[in-house]
């Protein structure tokens, strides 16, 4: 038993040496757990913000110019253009909306007449597009019925609504989407890690020496798993205090120690599914689309992205066999909502469960054709 953990030990230590002198893979763990959660936390957004926004004001009115001065940072950069510019302008994508307010608009509108104000809408840029029509709607309802009533009119409702946003009570974009980007790499960089490290004894023909050593598939499989998972953990550790809680400033509440139990449990899947995925591929560019098809789908199924609630029943059920499923929730209940084990523990034993089947699975496809991987 002490020479088999010795022989793990060793050749785990070998992997880490490997790793070492692989500048391209360091270079991507780094990026992965630094700048990757910082650009996907500051410059990805998923909601209005400073969107360009061009004015046409025809009417040079009162209202006209408080409907203009109303579209302000930080949901809005407003610009005054041209009627005649308008379009060109939109066409080039200088402008993400453009609001034309007619000739006569505050004289139709004081007579009770019918009056229009058109809004162009860059329906390409999607994330601001859906949101921003609203936003002006209501915008300029507001402040129209703000100047004809002389006050902005509050609709007094026969109930008191008390709104209350638990764990993130400022609703910072940002505190979503770094911690999540974070759960999405431990999946991501496990899989490539350990995939990378098998096809690269292939490649440079050291899976031979491993064949006439006195050692056993069992014992070289664990030794990248481990050692893999090792250097993940790290990287998260890093990326948890150093990015998200020093750089980004995100309060984490819940149990450190508990996350890093349930990300050890979803690395002992994972990097599984890298070991088996490697032995499918015969070179790294298989490996990759490979990958691919089956990383993708995993992060934007899994619930991190959208609730699983709102996906059909069929695609949940099949899901349930995924670990990064189960890891983001636990992950979003333990980092978010400050959850303990009694609340967790059916995530844990359901990762416990599918990384011992997912392990089993890869150890007998890893001995079955480790032979014709020479």
């Amino acid at each position: 038993m002490f020479t088999k953990l010795q022989n793990i030990y060793q050749l785990g230590c070998k992997e880490l040496w490997s790793l070492w002198r692989d500048p391209i893979m360091l270079v991507l763990i780094i990026y992965t757990f630094t700048l990757s959660i910082y650009n996907s936390s500051t410059a990805v957004k998923d909601t209005l913000n400073m969107a360009p926004i061009a004015i046409v004001d025809e009417d040079h009115s009162i209202l006209s110019e408080r409907i203009s001065s109303a579209f302000y940072p930080p949901n809005f950069t407003s610009k005054t253009a041209m009627l005649s510019t308008m379009d060109s302008e939109m066409d080039a994508g200088e402008f993400t909306f453009a609001v034309n307010i007619p000739a006569n608009f505050q004289l139709d509108v004081l007579s009770g007449d019918s009056a229009e104000i058109q809004v162009n809408v860059d329906a390409t840029r999607m994330s601001q597009a859906m949101s921003g029509a609203g936003y002006i709607q209501q915008i300029i309802q507001a402040e129209v019925n703000e100047y004809v009533l002389r006050n902005r009119e509050v609709t007094n409702l026969p109930i008191d609504l008390a709104i209350r946003s638990r764990f993130n009570p400022t609703l910072e974009n940002q505190w979503f989407m770094s911690v999540m980007r974070i759960i999405n790499n431990v999946a991501m960089l496990s899989i490539i890690l350990t995939g990378a490290a098998l096809i690269r004894e292939r490649e440079h023909g050291t899976i031979e020496h491993l064949m006439v050593m006195p050692v056993t598939v069992f014992e070289i499989m664990m030794s990248k798993v481990w050692s893999m998972s090792l250097v993940v953990l790290i990287a998260v550790f890093v990326g948890l205090k150093v990015v998200i809680q020093g750089v980004l400033h995100v309060p984490i509440d819940g149990s450190l120690p508990l996350f890093f139990f349930g990300a050890l449990l979803t690395l002992f899947a994972t990097t599984s599914m890298g070991i088996y995925m490697a032995t499918v591929s015969k070179s790294m560019p298989q490996f990759g689309l490979l990958m691919m098809l089956v990383l993708i789908p995993m992060q934007m199924l899994s619930g991190g992205s959208t609730p699983r609630e709102s996906m059909p029943e069929i695609v949940q059920h099949v899901m349930m066999i995924a670990p990064t499923t189960h890891f983001v929730s636990l992950a979003q209940a333990i980092l978010y909502r400050n959850a303990g084990f009694d609340v967790v523990w059916p995530s844990f034993v359901w990762l416990l469960g599918i990384a011992v089947v997912f392990f089993y699975i890869s150890w007998k496809r890893f001995k079955d054709t480790i032979h014709t991987m020479a």
